[in-house]
This record gives C-alpha cells, sequence and structure tokens, in this order.
C-alpha cells in the first residue's frame, strides 16, 4: 500500500472514530417509552439501555396486587428496551454501511471494499 494512501486510510478511520462517539452520545440521549396492561405500567428508557422511569397507575397500586405489578413492571421495561435496541441497531448498521461506502480499497481486508472475499 502507498504510503500517502495508508495515511489517508488512517485518517479516514480517526473521523471515523469520532463520528462514531457523536453518535453513540446522541443514540444515549434518546429515550423510548413503552407501556403494558394497557397503559397501567409505562417505562422509559434510554438509548444506552439504562431504565430512566417507571410509572404506575394508582389504581394498580390501590389493588396491592404486588405480582401483577411485577409481571406490568418487566413487560413495559422489556417493551422499552426492545424499542430502544432496534432503533440503536438501526442507526449503527445505517452509520456502517455510511462509512464503508466512503472506504478506499483496501486490498487483503476480508469484507471491506477491495479486500479478498
Amino acid at each position: 500500500m502507498d504510503p500517502n494512501d495508508m495515511k489517508e486510510a488512517l485518517q479516514r478511520a480517526q473521523e471515523m472514530q469520532a463520528k462514531l462517539g457523536e453518535l453513540q452520545a446522541e443514540l444515549a440521549r434518546r429515550r423510548y417509552e413503552a407501556s403494558a396492561g394497557g397503559g397501567m405500567v409505562t417505562a422509559t428508557v434510554s438509548g444506552a439501555f439504562r431504565v430512566l422511569s417507571i410509572e404506575i397507575e394508582p389504581v394498580l397500586i390501590e389493588h396491592k396486587d404486588r405480582d401483577m405489578i411485577q409481571d406490568l413492571s418487566a413487560a413495559a421495561v422489556n417493551a422499552a428496551l426492545t424499542k430502544a435496541q432496534e432503533s440503536v441497531a438501526q442507526e449503527m448498521a445505517r452509520f456502517q454501511s455510511g462509512m464503508l461506502a466512503g472506504l478506499p480499497n483496501l486490498p487483503g481486508m476480508p469484507g471491506m471494499p477491495g479486500g479478498d472475499a
């Protein structure tokens, strides 16, 4: 590989790493919400897959049905996490395809443009 090509590839890799960091930070700030039990329990999670809040309708607490509260809470959290995971996966796939499209041919790199299969 030509030294100029190597320098260009290294610079491109550094740019990609910076853009990936920006994307990850943006995704972490996003919020995803889902509910269970007809809206009796609502969970909100971040794009970093952290539970931000769980809201429980007062009527559910008044009935003192601990098992139902636990089940609905788990269902709402899992649904919100699934939304977040799907969204993050789509954004990462879009990022990867956009970045790979701009790479120069890299001989000998399987799966890369110009690489060996």
